[in-house]
């Protein structure tokens, strides 16, 4: 009797620690049902389409380091001194129109005689004469420099090496039209105004880019798409009827 007694409350009991392991254990492991359970924002960021295809931040686009830093305006100070020097240079060239040459033979002989001037006037106010600091060039960083230049160089040659052989249609219009559209411009300025032109988007755009990129993506996506479009038409009335290929069989 005392056996049939207590199994029913054994069971309740049993049912009742049942369900408590049951709830700590759904609400111990919380990463599988997120792991189970997709995060809507996360899929959302993943379609967001992004301009050039980029993958990574702006700051990362750019190289990273201390140039991404100048363009992207996180110092300020630094940011708007280079723009700075860079205007001063480009009105004394192309406004005032001073010459490369002059400028640096001036620079050199007010440095020389404030130099001479200093190192003399000791005896006139009883001071020793300044130190003056040797300066020379670095070979390692001067042959950094030059290794970079090289490597670079070296893939632009290799480039229009591919492209000049016939392998990319589209790469070669391209070229092209990005070389013809340079030449035009190169007739309206002169080459010191159009490097400034590009320095100075190249402090402008990327950080507006980079503020206001959820308008300027959508709007990017979309000239794009047309873009591919009116591509795939060209394409279809005109490349296609090039007889690329053949010629291809017939140097092979």
């Amino acid at each position: 009797m005392a056996e049939q007694s207590e199994s029913p409350v054994e069971s309740i009991m049993e049912k009742i620690s049942e369900k408590i392991h049951h709830h700590e254990s759904s609400s111990s492991d919380p990463e599988s049902d997120s792991d189970k359970k997709p995060d809507p924002s996360e899929s959302m960021k993943a379609k967001i389409w992004r301009l050039f295809g980029r993958e990574k931040p702006v700051h990362h686009v750019l190289g990273g380091g201390k140039p991404a830093d100048v363009f992207l305006w996180r110092n300020k100070k630094v940011s708007a001194g280079v723009l700075g020097f860079a205007t001063a240079i480009w009105v004394l060239f192309e406004l005032i129109e001073y010459h490369l040459l002059t400028l640096v033979c001036h620079i050199l002989i007010l440095s020389v005689a404030l130099l001479f001037l200093w190192s003399n006037a000791h005896t006139f106010i009883n001071k020793s004469p300044p130190c003056i600091p040797e300066v020379h060039l670095p070979e390692k960083l001067v042959l950094q420099v030059a290794s970079a230049l090289r490597v670079e160089i070296n893939s632009a040659f290799a480039s229009l090496r591919s492209i000049a052989a016939g392998k990319d249609l589209k790469k070669f219009l391209m070229v092209i039209a990005g070389l013809w559209v340079l030449s035009i411009v190169g007739t309206w300025c002169h080459f010191l105004t159009l490097f400034y032109i590009c320095f100075v988007l190249l402090h402008t755009v990327p950080v507006l880019y980079e503020k206001y990129e959820d308008k300027v993506d959508p709007l990017a996506e979309k000239a794009m798409f047309e873009i591919k479009k009116q591509y795939a038409v060209f394409d279809a009335k005109v490349l296609s009827k090039i007889p690329v290929a053949s010629l291809k069989a017939k140097r092979v």
